[in-house]
């Protein structure tokens, strides 16, 4: 398990490095203004659908479908229940898109309601939305074909296609000047992107086992098993990306720079969320499902367990820089060309707020498997809905004083209700047991995290005087020092509290 996941962990890690080439490029291009509120806008829409109806539902209802077929069955019946799914899952999204398409000045009326005072800022959100959202179709077909190729233990495809969005993005924001604006450019290049890991996912299924293809549906036992656990696990996604929707709608009543705030700070966030928790979620779910199958049930709750070793051990450092440090590596980040050291204080604030949930958004994927792996999606939805509920709660309460910064404080609480009441559920159920080693673990990472955190904020203090002199490469030099120091530090204590049998029985896994 552990190779798969440095595998699945490797490429999301290079997605990542160049997303932030990206993001770098958009901020210098875009700034923090109405064309870049309007592209973030168009961006989001896709990507929320994506992660209701795609990687977040589909995956939960799929995979272990899937998994389960094609060990009891065999691979015949395993490639019918894909073509099955893959008819269904290709109609609906045409159905979608078509509606989309026909009715976006409505949906944008809804979704991005603050716009309607700027007739201009609201006309290019619409015409950028229409570009991206064809994304959706082609990276749903894409998560099908990942979600096959997880089940064959084939993850490197699936983990590398989203660095094909950061290099198409990247292209077409070069040769911006051949567009309309440069949101027009960025928008291009999301869909261009789409059409990239389509490719990608479909030759490497293609070589492994053959591509789903059109099949007279038929609402056989497995058919209708998925759709019983896709139901629950879409309310559940649909409670999340409820919550992102509110913060799309608020932050559009909010000044200009706020969407791109919220936008900037969640890049950083997602760093530990997609390297870390997304990777090991994706890994731990088929080889739960697996070890389920073989009533293997001690084996699969200590995969779980081992799961949240490697998340707590590499999300904290980044939980603690993110709180102590985020103003100087927002502005290492991106200050420069369009995007201000205002712009970077502003999105800094938001991105600590984030950093409270961290912890939880990087281990809610492990936390889940043990329901999704038992076809259980039911489960997750409860706790799921009650942290949407806190989460929008604390939203409306907050903006008003603490703007975007209060639309992530409420999704990092939101966030800590959710795990907390999915951790519950499993301990209630059997599914998971809190005994003493594993709350000591919990709390031995806290204290490594507050080490490193203490260490980070004297860096930082201090370093601001070192290189006041500097005029060039300050905040980059300060960033890279933030770095060594921190991983200096947090090297030394997993060492000195957890020891080196706890590291070795780690890589053994």
């Amino acid at each position: 398990m552990l190779g798969r996941i440095f595998t699945v962990g490797g490429y999301t890690l290079l997605s990542r490095v160049t997303g932030f080439a990206r993001d770098i490029m958009l901020a210098a291009i875009l700034g923090a203004g109405p064309v870049a509120d309007a592209f973030f806008v168009a961006l989001r829409l896709p990507n929320h659908f994506r992660a209701i109806f795609a990687e977040g539902a589909f995956n939960a209802a799929f995979v272990p479908a899937y998994a389960h077929v094609h060990g009891e069955r065999g691979e015949a019946s395993a490639r019918l229940f894909a073509d099955r799914i893959f008819t269904l899952l290709f109609a609906s999204q045409v159905i979608l898109l078509v509606a989309a398409m026909a009715f976006m000045p409505q949906a944008m009326s809804i979704l991005a309601p603050g716009f309607t005072e700027d007739v201009a800022q609201r006309k290019l959100a619409i015409e950028l939305t229409r570009i991206t959202f064809p994304y959706l179709l082609l990276i749903t077909l894409v998560t099908l074909y990942g979600g096959m190729l997880n089940v064959m233990h084939r993850f490197a495809s699936a983990a590398a296609a989203p660095i094909f969005l950061n290099l198409a993005m990247m292209m077409t924001l070069a040769l911006a000047a051949f567009f309309p604006s440069a949101g027009h450019a960025a928008a291009w290049g999301v869909l261009i992107s789409g059409f990239l890991q389509f490719f990608l996912l479909a030759g490497d299924l293609s070589r492994h086992g053959g591509l789903p293809r059109f099949a007279p549906l038929k609402l056989d036992e497995d058919v209708r098993g998925f759709f019983r656990a896709l139901g629950p696990a879409t309310l559940g996604s649909m409670g999340t990306q409820v919550a992102l929707f509110a913060d799309t709608i608020i932050a559009t009543f909010l000044p200009a720079g706020a969407l791109s705030a919220l936008y900037y700070a969640d890049r950083l966030n997602q760093l530990p969320i997609g390297v870390i928790g997304i990777a090991i979620g994706t890994v731990l779910l088929p080889e739960m499902s697996r070890r389920l199958s073989a009533d293997d049930h001690a084996g699969a709750m200590a995969a779980q367990r081992r799961a949240f070793d490697f998340t707590l051990l590499f999300s904290v450092p980044f939980v603690a820089a993110f709180l102590t440090v985020a103003d100087p590596i927002m502005r290492a980040m991106f200050a420069r060309g369009a995007f201000s050291k205002a712009d970077a204080a502003t999105a800094g604030a938001t991105l600590a707020a984030y950093a409270v949930g961290l912890i939880p958004f990087v281990m809610i994927r492990s936390a889940v498997a043990t329901f999704y792996a038992r076809k259980d999606t039911a489960t997750p939805v409860k706790a799921a809905l009650t942290g949407v509920a806190v989460n929008v709660a604390l939203k409306i309460a907050l903006v008003s004083s603490l703007a975007q910064v209060g639309l992530a404080l409420a999704t990092a609480v939101g966030a800590w209700v959710n795990l907390l009441l999915v951790l519950f559920f499993a301990v209630r159920r059997g599914f998971l047991v809190l005994d003493r080693a594993l709350l000591r673990s919990f709390g031995t990472f806290a204290v490594c995290g507050i080490l490193v955190a203490v260490a980070l904020w004297l860096t930082s203090h201090f370093a601001w005087v070192w290189f006041a002199p500097m005029q060039i490469f300050r905040d980059e030099l300060i960033l890279l020092l933030l770095i060594a120091v921190g991983i200096f530090v947090y090297a030394f204590s997993i060492l000195t509290l957890f020891g080196r049998g706890w590291i070795f029985a780690l890589r053994r896994v």
